[in-house]
């Protein structure tokens, strides 16, 4: 099986530090009210203006501290140290904060970069001591926002957004789940019980995916979101309803990894991150699961196969070089 390993984690923070800190080219979700709202992502973003985006910034910070922790004296460590001091700082984070507090920014990043910046402090309150412990104390105002805005969003939320892409709420919640189960008891009651309302229901998924720009399996994605949220048992009857001819290899489509036909197309370019994050998902599927389940073999087998078709194409081009390692780390990890 293939795993993370010292070199890879080595090659990946190599590239995260490469593009956290590149601000251009730039895509930015800036809603302007008028002129004097016209402004650049270093200004904007002190922090994350960098990887293009400002979620993928996110992640690409998330990344950087899962591997320091996992390897707290591997090569680039110093370089993720001193990242960490120059940027997460109080005043770049009251910045930031700053930014969501914009009558334009009420939909900010919702949800994806919701998601991924309670992910970033769940790993960064993780670590005991060091840059990644200064970092999380630093960082804590900016979470503390977002989870004011999933408090506020989610009772008004009365529909989940089934899609492969930002949009997901079944993503948001997962992503989410790490820092409310340790941190904040409501939060985590709030996230549940909006995932088994939307979800909790569902069976027969037919699985049409992907679609051309996808990046998560909408029919996985929300397994796992289930996963994360149900007891073993619960969730082994419901994934047995949800995809009943799972152990056949059916639906074929979330067996079968994706082709990329061309990586330098942004949007195509997230094929490949679909390959990374259905294998994430099939791994952590057979997790709850148990290895004797008969769905195990054939969703070990997909994952594998699924890694091997994009981890090559971790970098290359900058349309996946700034995000796509994020996703072969929750697959390599899972």
């Amino acid at each position: 099986m293939t795993t993370l390993t010292r070199a890879i984690a080595e090659k990946f923070a190599g590239l995260a530090l490469a593009h956290v800190s590149r601000e251009y080219p730039n895509f930015m979700q800036h809603a302007m009210a008028g002129p004097e709202d016209i402004i650049g992502p270093r200004d904007a973003h002190p922090i994350f203006f960098g990887s293009y985006d400002w979620h993928s910034c996110v992640h690409g910070y998330w990344l950087l501290a899962r591997l320091l922790r996992r390897y707290p004296d591997f090569a680039p460590a110093s370089a993720i140290a001193s990242l960490f001091g120059e940027r997460i700082t109080e005043d770049n984070v009251a910045a930031e904060v700053a930014y969501l507090a914009r009558p334009t920014a009420r939909g900010f990043e919702r949800p994806y970069g919701w998601g991924w910046l309670l992910a970033l402090q769940a790993e960064l309150n993780l670590h005991s001591g060091g840059a990644g412990k200064v970092a999380a104390l630093s960082l804590q105002p900016l979470a503390d926002a977002f989870v004011a805005r999933f408090n506020t969003y989610l009772p008004l939320a009365d529909y989940p957004t089934r899609t492969g892409v930002h949009s997901s709420t079944a993503f948001a919640l997962r992503m989410a789940a790490d820092y409310a189960e340790q941190n904040d008891a409501a939060l985590f009651d709030l996230l549940r019980g909006k995932a088994l309302a939307w979800y909790g229901g569902d069976a027969d998924a037919q699985a049409w995916e992907p679609s051309q720009d996808d990046f998560l399996s909408s029919t996985l994605i929300e397994a796992e979101c289930m996963r994360r949220f149900l007891a073993p048992d619960a969730f082994r009857a419901w994934f047995k309803r949800f995809v009943p001819r799972a152990a056949d290899g059916q639906p074929a489509t979330l067996f079968t990894p994706a082709r990329v036909s061309d990586r330098g197309d942004g949007k195509i370019a997230h094929l490949d991150g679909l390959n990374f994050s259905r294998a994430w998902c099939w791994r952590s599927i057979v997790g709850a699961l148990g290895d004797d389940h008969p769905v195990a073999p054939v969703a070990r087998d997909a994952a594998e196969r699924h890694i091997a078709a994009s981890l090559p194409h971790v970098a290359g081009d900058y349309m996946g070089e700034h995000w796509l390692a994020t996703f072969a780390l929750l697959a390599l990890e899972a």
